[in-house]
């Protein structure tokens, strides 16, 4: 197969370059040089994909915290309601949107029929971009992903993406489960949310949240836990899970103690600043979009970029990047990319890739723009090319 030549500002998932160079293998689909221009021998015959002035080259970009839970309303009753099938369906709809707007690798932390999502995009099946699954999330009963109001053996058959446990030993079982459907990674509700009113409570006790831990981390999964407020954070942190979902109430000794363990922080900006988001004025809502993110930044706790878009009617797909945007505003634009690119990469547990780096995996992207100064180079309407393993889409 072809030799392809890329050359451009490019940014390689930690810095920008004003002239470099990517060098692709089309049939292995693996980049075979990354440079400055002059730095990379470019062979003769080798096919050049030309970069316009003004256009910058990126690794594919990545979100590590989506759903699909492809409804036309909003909530845990109407997520729960949709026929697996029909959501199943639409969710591969979303896929295409998300891959045709640079995204070429995904955390998929709860949805029906997500395992099987992932399945067939990896087949070839589908197009969308790489979908990390947890195949079902973990719950207690009557907690966050539990539907109000209908009888618990409906309500629990309803919300297919869950499997709901109660006890440290049900609990392993379920991390057991989620490894026999094929996840890839075990999220768990260390809280609820917002759906059973203004307040949130703790879920899971401390044993139930070590047997989580430690049964993962025997099967080789990694662990992220939906955390809201500051017990359920301090309980996740301390039992040693690897990345904490939104995070609202970080303190900066979690924080702290965060950058010590190495455990990311995914906190899903843009499902806060939603329109559609009925709890926006919260005060743990206003804190999280004021106060969070700069008590990451200065105790240097590394964030992931994750959204928390659900394919909704309040947070369809295809916008995604705003995630990218809002973190932007606290930690500027190169820091925001490696948030959505390197180090999303690493959080998800995928090998080579994130990068622009000699073997690591071609997932390219080009957009129309700067996003070194104009993080809005990312919208979709300004992707030019997409390119997952070293074939354009």
């Amino acid at each position: 197969m072809a030799t392809l030549i890329l050359r451009g500002k490019a940014f390689d998932g930690r810095r920008f370059y004003e002239d470099a160079i990517v060098k692709v293998d089309s049939g292995s689909g693996t980049i075979l040089g990354f440079g400055e221009r002059g730095s990379v021998e470019e062979p003769r015959g080798s096919k050049r994909v030309t970069v316009k002035e003004g256009e910058t080259i990126l690794p594919g970009l990545i979100d590590a915290h989506v759903h699909f839970y492809s409804s036309k309303g909003v909530g845990v009753n109407e997520w729960a309601s949709v026929p697996d099938t029909l959501a199943v369906l639409r969710g591969a709809g979303d896929l295409r949107k998300l891959l045709r707007a640079g995204f070429t690798a995904v955390r998929e932390l709860g949805t029906k029929g997500g395992i099987h999502l992932a399945q067939a995009v990896a087949e070839g099946a589908i197009e969308g971009p790489e979908v990390v699954s947890c195949a079902r999330a973990l719950a207690q009963t009557g907690g966050d992903d539990d539907p109000p109001g209908l009888p618990l053996e409906v309500a629990q058959q309803l919300a297919s993406y869950t499997y709901f446990c109660d006890g440290p030993w049900e609990c392993r079982k379920a991390v057991r489960k989620v490894a026999r459907d094929g996840g890839k990674v075990v999220k768990f509700y260390a809280s609820g949310a917002f759906s059973r009113g203004a307040g949130v409570k703790p879920n899971f006790t401390v044993k139930e949240t070590r047997a989580i831990v430690d049964e993962s981390r025997r099967l080789g999964l990694k662990v992220a836990a939906h955390a809201y407020g500051e017990e359920a954070i301090e309980r996740a942190v301390g039992c040693g899970v690897d990345s904490v979902e939104h995070g609202l109430g970080l303190t900066p000794r979690l924080a702290s103690e965060m950058k010590r363990k190495g455990i990311r922080y995914v906190p899903t900006l843009v499902t806060y600043v939603n329109p559609g988001y009925k709890n926006r004025n919260n005060e743990m809502v206003k804190r999280h979009l004021s106060e969070d993110m700069l008590v990451a930044k200065e105790r240097g706790t590394e964030v992931v970029m994750g959204s928390d878009i659900v394919g909704d009617g309040a947070r369809p797909h295809g916008r995604n990047y705003e995630e990218i945007a809002e973190e932007a505003k606290f930690l500027g634009n190169r820091e925001a990319l490696v948030a959505a690119t390197s180090r999303a990469a690493d959080c998800l547990g995928l090998e080579r890739a994130g990068a622009l780096r000699e073997g690591y995996r071609a997932d390219v992207v080009i957009v129309r723009g700067d996003p070194e100064a104009d993080i809005q180079a990312l919208a979709p309407e300004r992707v030019v090319h997409v390119m997952k393993y070293g074939k354009f889409v």
